[in-house]
This record gives C-alpha cells, sequence and structure tokens, in this order.
C-alpha cells in the first residue's frame, strides 16, 4: 500500500494536520487530525464498531481540497 499525500489545511500549529491521503491500491481515503474525545460528542455517533475512532476535521480542508479526495 502506498500513500499519496492529497493536501492539508493551515489550522494546525504544527502545520502537519489535519491531512487527506489516498490509498493507491483502494482509492480509500486516509484522515490525519485530532481525535474527537468530547464524550457528549461521541454520545451522539451512531452505530459505532468496536476499534473505531473519529477524527476531528476543519470544513475547510475540504474546501481546499475537495476535487483531489473525488479523484478530480
Amino acid at each position: 500500500m502506498a500513500l499519496e499525500f492529497l493536501g492539508s489545511s493551515n489550522t494546525s500549529q504544527g502545520g502537519g494536520c489535519p491531512s487527506f491521503y489516498r490509498d493507491t491500491d483502494t482509492g480509500d481515503i486516509i484522515v490525519q487530525g485530532n481525535k474527537l474525545t468530547d464524550p457528549d460528542k461521541i454520545a451522539q455517533l451512531l452505530k459505532v464498531k468496536p476499534g473505531e475512532e473519529f477524527v476531528v476535521v476543519p470544513a475547510v480542508l475540504f474546501d481546499y481540497h475537495a476535487a483531489k479526495v473525488a479523484g478530480a
């Protein structure tokens, strides 16, 4: 599996995340970002399977990189 870097936002203090990557074998999108830790928000998530994690992605990241994530 090789990951293709699609882009990141300028919302992190370190400049490295959140970021999008594409798995070049499957086309799946991998998201790097801060883990959602707010218990009230986690409690509102539906059909959570064991082992699933949740990442907070600023909406602006989708605006910046929507075409890349869509494969365009």
